[in-house]
């Protein structure tokens, strides 16, 4: 039983050690270049062919995945923490919510200081409420979890769908007076939010630090309101797979492979058909919108699920291979690689590192990510051959458990 549990661990950090990596390959815009690229590499300047190319890329194949693979996960491992508390004699739920709550506070702090695309305050809200549902049996839970995420993404499409609708009128030239110019007030908005973006990241540090606080002191929030029902279905799905057994490897082969096959393969066809169409159009801002904020929701989740299942049906070999330990050893330091990536992606293009915000398209900015993936591999095994977890993954079980932990990995 006990080698089971563990291997079960080791299945979910090796997923979680490709989530933590590709999910830079998205966030990576964020960092590099002012929001709206991340919706289009023609914005907000023209981008080059190899940058359209490389956009698609990304669209294809890690776009909205990660998020959602990492949201499951994070989902599974609230109960699993809980179980192995309780096994120990502890408040499992107790310390879950003090571990969610310390989570909150690093999570805002994290987009205060470093950057503003933060998502462990949105974890940790939504986290709270996943809690109240971890009894809920397995099936009921994934029912409950997919009727949720159907009215969020149709509610969000509803919502899109007039803007984008209008835009395709106005670069027709068929669009009213009245609908152009609302266009275009809203695009001149847009870009205006571009230009302040680039100003505040190039800015010193303080002066960034003290306009996220004077400007949008309570964004996180503001990200929790839209995005709560997309998060909270990924969780409650990522509980239901957990009680289900599929993270241990319980489901039958034939059926995990199904999922494999199934569900990336649909999801990425479902997305290589949006990609078609957008791509020749310039990929239009609005429609982009619409499109990778909803109407891609079930491919984004499809495609997590088959990535997850490939992943668990592969764990039991990769885990003996160098790749499938380093992979997993990313896994068990999550925490510290997210937060160190962001202090890398700073000092590579902010105002208080070397200021190369805006300078690179979407093709440009794979480099960067290639070079942290292979620091990410590298340092995570190497500490963990040390210590016994990650840097902070140690300061937040220490503020958890209210005391300090030991961190060695031999205490002599």
């Amino acid at each position: 039983m006990e080698q089971d549990a563990q291997a079960r661990i080791r299945t979910l950090d090796l997923i979680r050690g490709v989530a933590v990596l590709g999910i830079l390959a998205v966030n990576i815009t964020s960092f590099a270049a002012p929001d709206s690229a991340g919706y289009s590499p023609n914005l907000p300047d023209a981008g080059s062919a190899a940058d359209a190319w490389a956009f698609a890329f990304t669209l294809l194949f890690f776009e909205g995945k990660m998020r959602a693979l990492f949201s499951l996960l994070f989902g599974a491992s609230l109960v699993l923490f809980i179980e192995r508390k309780d096994a120990r004699g502890r408040d499992g739920v107790g310390l879950q919510v003090r571990r969610l709550l310390w989570l909150a506070l690093i999570g805002w702090l994290h987009f205060l200081l470093l950057w503003d695309g933060d998502i462990l305050f949105l974890y940790a809200c939504v986290g709270l409420g996943a809690l109240a549902m971890r009894r809920t049996p397995a099936w009921q839970l994934a029912a409950m979890a997919v009727m949720l995420f159907t009215v969020w993404q149709a509610w969000g499409a509803l919502s899109w769908t007039p803007s984008a609708v209008r835009e395709a009128q106005v670069t027709a030239g068929t669009a009213s007076p009245a609908d152009r110019a609302a266009h275009d007030s809203y695009i001149a908005g847009k870009r205006q939010d571009d230009r302040r973006d680039q100003r505040d990241t190039l800015a010193p540090w303080g002066a960034e630090v003290a306009a996220r606080l004077r400007e949008r002191p309570a964004y996180p929030l503001q990200v929790v309101l839209y995005t709560w029902g997309e998060t909270l279905s990924y969780m409650m799905i990522g509980i239901a797979l957990l009680q289900s057994g599929f993270f241990a490897l319980a489901w039958p082969r034939r059926r995990m492979i199904g999922l494999a096959l199934g569900g990336a393969g649909t999801g990425l066809a479902l997305t290589a058909l949006f990609t078609a169409w957008a791509m020749p159009r310039g990929f239009p801002e609005l429609a982009m919108h619409l499109g990778i904020g909803y109407l891609l929701g079930f491919p984004h989740l499809l495609t997590a699920l088959g990535y997850a299942a490939l992943l668990v049906l592969a764990a039991p070999r990769l885990l003996k291979t160098g790749l499938g330990t380093r992979l997993e050893a990313a896994g068990r330091m999550a925490f510290s690689n997210y937060i160190g990536t962001s202090l890398l992606m700073g000092a590579l293009f902010s105002g208080w590192g070397f200021g190369l915000f805006g300078r690179y398209g979407a093709a440009g900015q794979w480099p960067f990510v290639l070079l942290a993936w292979a620091i990410m591999l590298a340092w995570s095994k190497w500490w963990l051959a040390r210590f016994r977890q990650g840097p902070l993954e140690w300061v937040w079980r220490s503020l958890t458990d209210g005391r300090i932990g030991p961190i060695k990995m031999y205490q002599y």
